[in-house]
């Protein structure tokens, strides 16, 4: 028996106004959390000293924050990473400035006063000058990809098509932000490279909707651009399903059991592949609706004695919904 019907009759289109207000909602709220807590950047786009620090026993952070204090750091952070046992500690850039290679060493001075029996593990110096050319690159990275899918699915469909998948792609880039904003993930280049997959990841869900709506409008005689929408999304709807649940089961696990450090990558992909496969569904296909396209805008130009493709009706249960 299969595990989703091929023949699902779901009036996606009629739940249109409803989408559209959720979404719009999502959006607000991303946009809201941006604006009033912001990001919380990683070490990748901020610079600075990370240490990763292993204790034999969970420590208390506060203890740890006062023996970095009595040394006389400023503007650090503390906080677990994995285990209880295991801290890292975020020095600014101006710290490694002034103590130079000695930093790590200088930190694990200050920290083995409360506890002997700690351990570093890992030491990462990004330069803020470094860091602010990763964050410009990786924001250019997003606005090279949408230009380039805007101009690609142009020239593959119709501009109508063109700004109903940007539109999309900037709806699911915006809430997977707003959302690790809200949650308080760390933002880093991982992030950025899962945001990346998110787009092409909801790209193809979109074009896949798109190409079997241009050939629903090519072969049918019957039915109007909501109706043949329809009738496309349904089509679809068990590929569509299937894959986003594969895809969700690897990320699951990868999250739960990849560690600490492709947590946030793994976090951006899970809510990616969610919202991408509902916009790819209700967003993406209103936007088209909304902007007009209509069976002339995909009909193929058609020569002078050319042999005129077989048409077919549309089947009855999507008349009149």
């Amino acid at each position: 028996m299969d595990i989703i019907r091929n023949d699902t009759h779901i009036d996606f289109m009629a739940r249109r106004k409803i989408a559209l207000i959720f979404s719009a909602v999502l959006i607000l709220a991303s946009i809201g959390s941006l604006v009033t807590r912001g990001l919380d950047f990683g070490l990748d786009f901020t610079g600075g000293t990370l240490i990763e620090i292993s204790y034999p026993e969970a420590p208390d952070l506060a203890n740890v924050r006062g023996a970095l204090d009595e040394a006389g750091y400023e503007n650090f952070s503390v906080q677990t990473f994995g285990t209880s046992r295991d801290i890292v500690v975020r020095l600014p850039p101006e710290v490694a400035a002034e103590e130079g290679a000695d930093v790590s060493t200088a930190a694990l001075e200050a920290l083995e006063s409360v506890d002997p029996g700690v351990e570093i593990r890992r030491v990462e110096f990004v330069g803020p000058q470094i860091g602010e050319e990763l964050a410009n690159q990786g924001g250019l990275a997003l606005l090279y990809a949408l230009a380039g899918i805007l101009l690609y699915v142009s020239f593959r469909f119709q501009w109508r098509f063109a700004v109903g998948a940007v539109a999309a792609l900037v709806h699911d880039v915006l809430i997977v932000v707003g959302l690790i904003s809200l949650f308080r993930i760390s933002f880093d280049l991982t992030v950025v490279a899962a945001l990346l997959a998110v787009i092409g990841y909801s790209l193809n869900d979109t074009i896949v909707v798109y190409d079997r709506l241009r050939e629903n409008f090519r072969v049918k005689r019957k039915g109007t651009a909501r109706e043949l929408t329809n009738l496309s999304i349904n089509q679809m709807l068990s590929r569509t399903v299937m894959t986003s649940l594969t895809t969700l089961m690897v990320l699951i696990a990868l999250f739960y059991f990849g560690g600490e450090i492709i947590h946030a990558f793994a976090y951006t992909l899970i809510v990616g592949v969610i919202v991408g496969t509902y916009s790819s569904i209700f967003v993406a296909s209103t936007a088209a609706l909304v902007l007009g396209v209509s069976k002339q805008d995909l009909m193929p130009v058609v020569k002078e004695g050319a042999d005129q493709p077989d048409q077919e009706d549309l089947p009855a249960r999507f008349r009149n919904t």
